[in-house]
């Protein structure tokens, strides 16, 4: 009966440990606290020496952004949360980019320059905010494994909004273009007509793994924890879906764009989500630019490549 007891608390314990170092990977990698919105007068901008250099050109990408006339849009998720974009309109007909922005990030902070691009390439835009960024609900961040969903949401919003002949390129940044690639792996409206893909990654476990080294811990240990987590405390299996899968059933053409110094998501990632797709594709990159600053860094040469692949 002892060696009972002995063997129970052991379990236990046992559970109780493995519980506790899940939730502690869940809300490290996937949990967001909701932040209080940025006023007018303030800015959300990346933090870091790498972007430093450009935060004044993204602040003035903003405050352009802000001065100009836009319809706010909502639409509710699969899963019941109410989601929010901003419309900006260059010309009524003209074809429309729906655009997603990167993990942590917001529609505002991660894409106020898509407007500008978008307006020099005479095209009309919906920049999302991802559930649990800017107004939109939700707490976990799912990698693009529930996002894709929302990105299928939207696509069917834009049409039934904006008209059944309205031409749609799915645009996206770092978890924003995972978001768009695994839309891309279903089968999509005739409306969509290309992804713009801009320093995706291949898989959120490559991600996360990769983090978790950089820490120096050990990540063939700790990510089944983080998996765990996911499942238990946010109710998704983050392996459920990855891009360098879905891209293999891609059926619409895809621009790829990754900066070669990226040093969060390594430009070999876009390069083997490339090689992997089979319809129509190019792929971009940029001399010295690290994420999410391709266009920052070479706006003409980028206009360019997107002008001519679309």
């Amino acid at each position: 009966m002892e060696l009972v007891w002995i063997v129970g608390i052991i379990l236990f314990v046992g559970v109780i440990l493995t519980l506790s170092i899940a939730y502690a990977c869940f809300y490290l990698a996937f949990y967001v606290p909701r932040k209080e919105q940025k006023s007018q007068e303030e800015f959300d901008l990346p933090v870091g020496k790498t972007y430093e250099p450009y935060h004044e050109m993204m602040i003035a990408w903003m405050k352009q952004t802000r001065k100009l006339p836009y319809t706010e849009y909502s639409i509710t998720s699969y899963d019941g949360l109410k989601l929010y974009a901003k419309y900006y309109e260059h010309k009524k007909s003209a074809p429309l980019e729906i655009m997603f922005h990167g993990y942590r990030g917001t529609a505002e902070r991660d894409l106020c320059g898509g407007v500008n691009r978008c307006f020099a390439l005479e095209r009309n835009v919906l920049i999302v905010d991802q559930r649990t960024a800017g107004k939109s609900e939700g707490r976990v961040i799912t990698f693009g494994v529930k996002e894709s969903r929302d990105c299928l949401s939207w696509i069917d919003f834009a049409i039934k909004t904006f008209g059944s002949d309205v031409k749609i390129i799915l645009t996206g940044i770092s978890m924003g273009a995972a978001t768009v690639i695994m839309a891309a792996g279903t089968k999509l409206p005739e409306n969509v007509i290309g992804v713009l893909a801009d320093c995706g990654y291949t898989s959120a476990r490559e991600m996360i793994k990769k983090t978790i080294k950089e820490l120096n811990l050990p990540s063939n240990i700790l990510y089944p924890f983080v998996k765990l987590g996911g499942l238990i405390f946010g109710g998704f299996n983050v392996d459920k879906a990855t891009p360098i899968e879905s891209i293999k059933k891609c059926s619409v053409p895809v621009l790829f764009v990754h900066g070669e110094a990226d040093g969060f998501v390594p430009c070999e990632m876009s390069k083997q989500n490339f090689d992997n797709c089979p319809t129509r594709k190019l792929l971009h990159t940029v001399a010295g630019a690290d994420h999410g600053l391709s266009f920052p860094v070479d706006p003409e040469g980028y206009l360019d490549k997107l002008y001519g692949f679309f």
